[in-house]
């Protein structure tokens, strides 16, 4: 900036008087100089403008530029984008259950007082192991109707054998030989309904051999394993009298169990049945069981609005226990060779998703991209980026401010 000094006016001499006359003329000068910059009187050059010092642009011609030490102060860390294969995966909340098919409710069939409990929940038996022993005065009566049945059954036979004898010899008329025919008949019906009937009741072969054998009447009863599995429910004790309709014992095979999952309506179309899919549980996070579909139902919760499907999963070691919640995944839409990036490196603007690449050292350009399905933390880029580029994999965030600051319009 310049300035022009002109000659003092009378005013300014008048003052300069007053303050001394002894001043000399550069100090008249100096002082005259002063108050024109001061803004009064002076002559100043309205194309000039004061001196200052302006960075140089931070954000020129579409690139983010930081310094060294702020591309450490953000932890920017950039990433080699390459085609890697990318498996889309739907997960949808389960239960694990015990295979129906190899389960049962063990009740007893006949009322009766409890009068020992021979195994205990978490026991394995075998197929017509005794579970308990109960004491029944209803089976007392059925194997008295049995032997009752039994000896009338025996004289009817022999009386029908001496008819047969004597109708031989004409000593009796064929109707008298009929009617004990008839007689023995019934006998033996009344004799096939009793041993039915301590069959219903749970009497095994053996026990009704020893009743013919021996004639004597037992009134206990054992409840027996139907098949080899686990006991995974005891509900009976010593003393108590058990009805018929009581569960006493829930046996089950546990050497696969089924995992019953519900299916939301617009992820339907990626159920096949016999697929293979994986489970994942609470209890084991790191772990996956493969398992098979092995149902799917015909219709819809008309509430929930899913649908119901079945897996099968082997289960060898009993990790797996009935009642425990899992994830069902099914694998869907497997893709051998895709470009995918970390969720973190993707920034949003008002238009669009941006990514941050890197052009050389501490220069980003932004670049808008078109964006497809994402898994675990990763998603697809389909359009805006190239195999081999580097992308700002974390503190994206960063140079995004920098970007607002500038306003620096992103690269198509």
């Amino acid at each position: 900036m310049t300035y022009q000094v002109t000659a003092p006016t009378g005013a300014v001499r008048r003052q300069l008087r007053r303050l001394g006359g002894s001043l000399c003329l550069a100090g008249r000068t100096l002082l005259v100089a002063s108050w024109l910059a001061s803004g009064m009187g002076c002559d100043r050059d309205p194309s000039a403008s004061p001196p200052s010092v302006r960075p140089a642009s931070r954000a020129a011609d579409g690139v983010v530029q930081l310094t060294a030490a702020e591309s450490a102060r953000a932890g920017i860390h950039v990433a080699t984008v390459q085609k890697e294969p990318f498996v889309l995966h739907r997960e949808f909340p389960a239960t694990i259950h015990a295979n129906e098919n190899e389960s049962a409710e063990v009740t007893t069939l006949i009322r009766g007082r409890v009068v020992e409990v021979l195994v205990d929940a978490g026991k394995d038996v075998k197929k017509g192991e005794r579970l308990a022993l109960l004491d029944s005065a209803d089976l007392g009566m059925a194997e008295g109707l049995y032997l009752r049945a039994a000896a009338r059954q025996h004289e009817a036979q022999l009386a029908h054998e001496r008819a047969a004898n004597l109708h031989e010899h004409r000593a009796i008329s064929l109707a008298e030989l009929q009617r004990r025919e008839a007689e023995m008949k019934t006998a033996q019906a009344e004799a096939r309904e009793a041993a039915h009937r301590l069959t219903l009741l749970g009497v095994p072969k053996q026990e009704v051999q020893r009743l013919d054998r021996e004639r004597t009447i037992r009134s206990d009863i054992a409840i027996r394993a139907p098949f080899a599995g686990r006991v995974i429910m005891r509900n009976i004790t010593r003393g108590e009298v058990v009805e018929t309709s009581r569960n006493c014992f829930t046996i089950a095979d546990l050497s696969d169990v089924w995992v019953i999952a519900s299916v939301p309506e617009k992820d339907v179309q990626f159920i096949r049945l016999n697929q293979t899919v994986h489970v994942v549980v609470a209890a084991y996070p790191h772990g996956l069981f493969s398992g098979r579909m092995t149902y799917i139902s015909d219709v819809l919760d008309p509430e929930t609005r899913t649908m119901r499907i079945r897996v099968t999963v082997p289960n060898p070691d009993r990790a797996l226990k009935p009642e425990m919640f899992a994830m069902v995944r099914v694998d869907v839409s497997p893709q051998p060779a895709v470009m995918a990036v970390p969720l973190a490196a993707v920034q949003q603007d008002g238009s669009g998703k941006l990514l941050f690449v890197r052009q050389g050292e501490n220069r980003f350009e932004p670049r808008r991209v078109v964006l497809g399905d994402e898994q675990d933390g990763r998603v697809i880029v389909l359009e805006g980026l190239r195999e081999g580029e580097e992308v700002v994999v974390k503190g994206a965030f960063a140079i995004r401010s920098e970007l607002d600051i500038h306003k620096v319009e992103p690269t198509q």
